[in-house]
């Protein structure tokens, strides 16, 4: 018997009697009260004739002997009834992939969820809107808005990273209206999207770094680019049927200079395959009409997740976290564009399916960010690293967002939500108002009257 049958057969002993009102459907009826028990069904809001069913007393069926011809059925009309609310847990969120703030209105930000869809803020947080959840994937792992339209925000679902427990999507999605509306744009066997990068000056032409599945070769993988908006997509870099594209960046200066960054991997059940020869950057100087590897100075085996940065105050300086075979791996940074390279420290994350990401501060000319189980924080280029300052911060960081304005002010994203400091890590406001936990298994407890629910993450 699998689980969907024994949620509709399983009955409840009760004083004797029993119902076919599963323990499932009765431990999210929890929700309708405030409380971890069965207390909260008979509150405000709760179906009529509800408490009749879960109260301590037995049903008039059970007293007189025939339970099995009168006991509530479940069916559409009484779930129908049944309204949904969160019942926590509000200590910790969930994780964050990535973040985009309106630059027209910086109390708008658009959030993206690994499992749990977009959320949109017009309050700095105060306030939170689902907009997503009607659409075709709950993982997300791209988000970016256009800089010619505050409007138009572009969505790249499944998760960005390589654990086990990631979640896939249907391709990309567009909104022209501020997210009230999504569609569905294409690249539906993508699978996993990286990053995508609109032109500064050109709204139609926009570039999509397709992971491609985890599980399996093949599908739509490698760096993909539309000159209409969305409305047709080819192929600009493609490696082989292993290797996909995990990020794309734009030279500040002139978007004619692009750089993409391949990864090669495949998730086995017994393995995960991190790395290969697929692995590697790239460079364009045509708009992303070709392209070619500039790899000279990095690691020259497999490698494996390369996590890229353009100094937006210097743009002919570089940087890349590299993970590679041996002791090959480490920190690196390139003077000359990509030319050349040099290893500016060993350090990397400790996870690079899961972390190597990295962030140049657009205040301060040589201060990078890698995001890895804490935020570590260079101030030389990757030379030497340390910690920024996250007291009382949940671990494993997945997105960073920097005010323009104000170099003290970030937005951070990491696996239990979305923390804001305006003091440069000194002290953190958490947002426990944004219920995206993922659990991996529920269960309740037998307790009565008032049973326990517990979650694991």
């Amino acid at each position: 018997m699998n689980d969907f049958e024994r949620f509709h057969t399983n009955t409840i002993r009760r004083d004797g009697g029993s119902s076919r009102f599963p323990a499932l459907l009765l431990a999210t009826l929890v929700g309708l009260g405030g409380d971890f028990g069965l207390g909260g069904l008979l509150g405000s809001g709760a179906p009529a004739g509800l408490g009749a069913l879960v109260g301590p007393q037995p049903l008039a069926a059970q007293e007189d002997g025939d339970d099995e011809e009168d006991a509530a059925e479940l069916n559409s009309g009484f779930i129908s009834g049944i309204r949904w609310r969160s019942i926590g847990p509000a200590l910790a969120s969930g994780r964050i992939a990535d973040i985009a703030v309106d630059p027209t209105d910086r109390s708008v930000w658009y959030v993206a969820a690994s499992s749990g869809n977009v959320w949109k803020t017009t309050n700095a947080g105060t306030t939170w809107t689902p907009i997503f959840d009607d659409y075709g994937s709950y993982s997300i792992g791209a988000i970016a808005l256009d800089p010619n339209d505050h409007l138009t925000l572009w969505v790249g679902t499944g998760e960005n990273n390589g654990q086990r427990s990631v979640g896939y999507g249907d391709g990309v999605y567009k909104s022209i209206d501020g997210g009230r509306s999504f569609r569905n744009m294409g690249l539906e066997t993508s699978e996993h999207i990286g990053k995508i990068a609109i032109h500064p000056h050109d709204s139609d032409v926009v570039f999509v770094a397709a992971q491609g599945p985890l599980w399996n070769a093949g599908g739509e993988r490698g760096l993909y680019r539309t000159t209409d908006g969305g409305e047709s997509w080819e192929a600009v870099l493609e490696i082989d049927e292993h290797t996909g594209v995990n990020e794309v960046f734009f030279d500040p200066r002139d978007p004619d200079v692009m750089y993409a960054t391949s990864w090669q991997r495949r998730r086995h059940q017994w393995t995960m395959i991190d790395g290969g020869p697929g692995s590697g950057i790239h460079k364009s100087t045509d708009g992303g009409e070709t392209w070619r590897e500039i790899n000279r100075g990095l690691p020259s085996g497999d490698k494996g997740r390369i996590g890229f940065a353009v100094s937006p105050l210097r743009p002919d300086v570089l940087y890349a976290i590299v993970e590679a075979s041996g002791e090959a791996g480490g920190t690196f940074r390139s003077e000359n564009m990509g030319e050349n390279w040099s290893r500016t420290s060993r350090y990397q994350s400790g996870a690079a399916m899961y972390y190597h990401e990295l962030y140049a501060d657009p205040h301060r000319f040589d201060r990078i960010y890698s995001l890895d189980t804490f935020v570590q924080m260079s101030d030389d280029g990757g030379e030497t690293w340390g910690r920024l300052p996250t007291q009382g911060v949940h671990v494993d960081h997945h997105a960073i967002a920097f005010d323009p304005d104000d170099p003290e002010h970030i937005i951070l994203g990491n696996d239990g939500g979305l923390y804001e400091t305006w003091d440069f890590g000194e002290s953190w406001k958490f947002f426990s108002n944004l219920p995206l936990t993922q659990f991996y298994k529920v269960a309740t407890s037998n307790d009565e009257p008032f049973y326990y629910v517990y979650g694991g993450t």
